[in-house]
């Protein structure tokens, strides 16, 4: 994670950013069977190539629920790891994936906005996938994957329930307000020749034409000093969405990080009810 957050969001010499992160994806790598439970590489299939992940099944359960967990801007599947342990204690199994323009795909992948094709993609790919249980597939994203988390709850009925941590309702409305170094990752990420060409695919990532569309529960939680993303984003959200649930956390930052534990364990719970059906 060191090699991780030492490149984050870091464009400005690509040679060292990518040097930085095959060392992250690496150095996981080289842990992951030790973790309790172990986390398991996978790839799944994604129209002409796939996309990496890692898959961890709780211990003593036979055919859990499982969790698709998609990290934020510039995030990756291994950041993922310590909210997954608040699921795999609830006996619910995760993947989480480097979606396009993430991690191990943010090379070859732009940002794919229409994120209910990824959704698809490893839902499909869950269904074969043995010691999971079918039919009870919940989602998880943080940030901007909590955009895709929403994106998915619009489009994939096979989703049970999905969680929204700190979600854009559209990315572009305060585009102007954002760290230049968040924009300019986003360009990068995005495929952007120039700013003007980034700020209108920032607009491409939208829920307007979506959240009518999401019936299945979707917990919307967020932070009122959200200072990246501010909270109108999920009220909004949250009265046009028809399955929306909000928690918002009067002095919460953007991921909820200054309430780290009582976030991850309200989501966590709230999933872990509604995929084994106790909700």
């Amino acid at each position: 994670m060191c090699w991780h957050w030492g490149k984050f969001v870091f464009v400005d010499d690509l040679e060292q950013q990518q040097a930085a992160h095959e060392r992250t994806v690496a150095c996981y790598a080289r842990g992951a069977a030790a973790l309790s439970p172990p986390a398991e590489r996978v790839e799944i299939p994604y129209g002409d190539t796939v996309l990496a992940g890692y898959l961890r099944r709780p211990v003593g359960v036979p055919e859990p629920p499982v969790v698709i967990m998609a990290p934020g801007l510039d995030s990756v599947k291994e950041e993922l790891q310590p909210t997954a342990e608040y699921l795999l204690q609830r006996g619910l199994a995760t993947v989480a994936v480097d979606g396009p323009g993430q991690g191990e795909a943010e090379y070859t992948l732009p940002i794919e906005p229409a994120y209910e094709r990824v959704a698809t993609a490893v839902v499909d790919w869950l269904e074969s996938c043995p010691g999971v249980a079918r039919g009870r597939t919940g989602f998880f994203g943080v940030s901007l994957g909590g955009y895709y988390a929403a994106r998915a709850a619009a489009h994939e009925p096979r989703l049970r329930a999905s969680a929204m941590l700190c979600g854009p309702y559209r990315f572009d409305l305060d585009w102007d307000n954002l760290p230049e170094l968040t924009r300019a990752a986003f360009a990068r990420r995005s495929g952007a020749r120039d700013p003007e060409e980034a700020r209108r695919l920032a607009g491409t990532l939208t829920l307007e034409d979506a959240a009518s569309s999401i019936r299945n529960p979707l917990l919307i939680v967020h932070g009122r000093r959200d200072r990246l993303i501010p909270a109108y984003h999920a009220e909004r959200l949250a009265a046009e969405a028809p399955g929306a649930e909000l928690q918002m956390y009067d002095d919460g930052n953007h991921g909820i990080t200054n309430h780290p534990f009582e976030s991850r364990s309200l989501i966590a719970d709230w999933l872990a009810r509604r995929l084994y059906g106790t909700d």
